[in-house]
């Protein structure tokens, strides 16, 4: 499965999730803002939607170096929404051949001393290769 549909169906199930007791299932939540464009010739395309419950998704996806060896998928966006506990949470993420990379306030950081032990595996790969 490609990493942008894997995005795409992650996003969209945190975007479309209502904390239980908050609405009814049968309770329609209205869509106040939405806004699509794509896909395009060039694999480009955008969309935008906003809730009647607060919740907000914004994204645009391309293709990096169209047409070559290299070509690759990316997308940028954002989404928030109100948690249980009364806090909006926001998230703004980038998502290519790199992974799926999120940022928000909410999202605990790694510890200086595991990103220096990843560094280290990552640097001395070839050496843990030749023990096996």
């Amino acid at each position: 499965m490609n990493q942008l549909t894997i995005v795409l169906c992650a996003f969209a199930s945190v975007a479309t999730a209502v904390p239980l007791g908050l609405y009814s299932s049968t309770t329609p939540i209205p869509i106040l803002r939405q806004n699509a464009d794509g896909p395009n010739p060039d694999g480009s395309y955008n969309y935008n939607y906003e809730t009647a419950n607060g919740i907000q998704a914004q994204e645009i996806g391309y293709l990096n170096y169209r047409g070559t060896q290299a070509e690759s998928r990316e997308a940028q966006g954002s989404y928030s929404y109100t948690a249980p506990n009364g806090e909006i949470i926001s998230v703004s993420y980038v998502a290519n051949e790199n992974g799926f990379q999120p940022q928000g306030s909410h999202i605990p950081s790694v510890p200086p001393a595991i990103l220096k032990a990843l560094e280290y595996i990552a640097a001395h790969r070839e050496e843990r290769l030749g023990a096996l």
